[in-house]
């Protein structure tokens, strides 16, 4: 068994790698090819949360190698103010022919990438391919990643807007992404309903527990990737946003059950079921249709799933095997 940090994570997973090994795990998933036990999560001391997620590919499919695994990984809302990550935790990866543990890795960056290379994933199948002008709601880690991951599948954004709750943390980021990408036009706003208004693309990378975002703002022919809230009682958006999109997701089983908005606008009536249109795996296979015209409002409601971080955990090992990273554990 090899263990792998997040130093040589970020080195054998550049976002570009990681859209493609997502992409692969999740028409894998619709195609019925993995074992994905809900996520279960406890009260380590509030607001504090641990989360386990187990899965496992299983064998015979065409997109990802079969393997099995869980992830570890604890949720400390106030990391960031001191520094540290929101997300900490590992993920074990076994291999299927004898159950052997092959690899153990940190999962806070690897996280971090496959969230936004699966927001990537869904913008470049639903999105306008002439989005120009970007916004991002929320300024953490996740902002950072997405925007690299945006800027991979949408080359054509020239305009990126910024809203965070905190001004100096919004600035911050945007000088940082300014320098980073010296071609895009960044700017900061004070409030959601003007960054969003006229956006082409809109990410939302919030850990409110209640909506930042109203339907009523959005222009016709956005896209928006619903990222933030990961349990049922937060939810980024209202039920009017939920309503007015054509609506995707990552996987049916855990968006009825953990995706607050999908939740609350079923228990409303405001949608039935039948509103989710598809899993974003069954309109990559062609099994169902994506955007159908240009005012298309879409939006991909993601909640993260153990089938991308073990897509991406696979690529991790053998890159690491091949270029002889990682400290090796013996287990006798």
């Amino acid at each position: 068994m090899i263990i792998l940090s997040d130093k040589e994570i970020r080195s054998l997973l550049p976002m570009t790698d990681a859209i493609e090994f997502v992409q692969r795990a999740m028409i894998a998933v619709s195609a019925g090819a993995a074992n994905l036990p809900l996520r279960s999560a406890i009260d380590v001391g509030a607001p504090n949360m641990m989360g386990v997620m187990p899965g496992a590919f299983l064998p015979g499919n065409d997109q990802v190698e079969a393997c099995f695994g869980v992830k570890l990984v604890s949720l400390f809302p106030g990391n960031p103010d001191a520094g540290y990550s929101s997300h900490q935790g590992a993920i074990v990866l076994f291999e299927p022919e004898h159950g052997s543990a092959i690899a153990m890795m940190n999962a806070g960056l690897l996280t971090a990438v496959r969230t936004a290379a699966a927001s990537a994933v869904a913008t470049r199948a639903l999105a306008r391919p002439d989005c120009g002008t970007l916004a991002m709601v929320g300024v953490g880690e996740q902002a950072e990643h997405h925007l690299e991951a945006m800027l991979c599948v949408r080359p054509s954004i020239r305009e990126v807007r910024m809203v965070g709750r905190r001004r100096e943390k919004a600035d911050a980021f945007a000088s940082h992404a300014a320098e980073r990408y010296p071609g895009l036009a960044v700017s900061v706003f004070d409030d959601v309903r003007s960054a969003v208004e006229g956006a082409d693309l809109v990410c939302t990378v919030t850990s409110s527990p209640e909506p930042i975002l109203m339907g009523e703002w959005v222009t016709p022919g956005t896209h928006l990737n619903v990222v933030g809230a990961s349990i049922p009682s937060k939810r980024e958006i209202d039920e009017e946003m939920v309503a007015r999109s054509r609506l995707y997701v990552d996987y049916r089983p855990s968006t009825f059950a953990q995706a607050g908005e999908v939740i609350h606008a079923l228990e409303s009536g405001r949608i039935q079921r039948e509103h989710v249109l598809a899993e974003i795996g069954e309109v990559l296979a062609g099994k169902a249709a994506g955007r159908e015209a240009a005012s298309d409002i879409t939006l991909y409601r993601s909640l993260g799933i153990a089938a991308q971080d073990l897509a991406c955990a696979t690529h991790c090992w053998h890159e690491a095997k091949a270029r002889g990273l990682g400290v090796e554990a013996s287990l006798d």
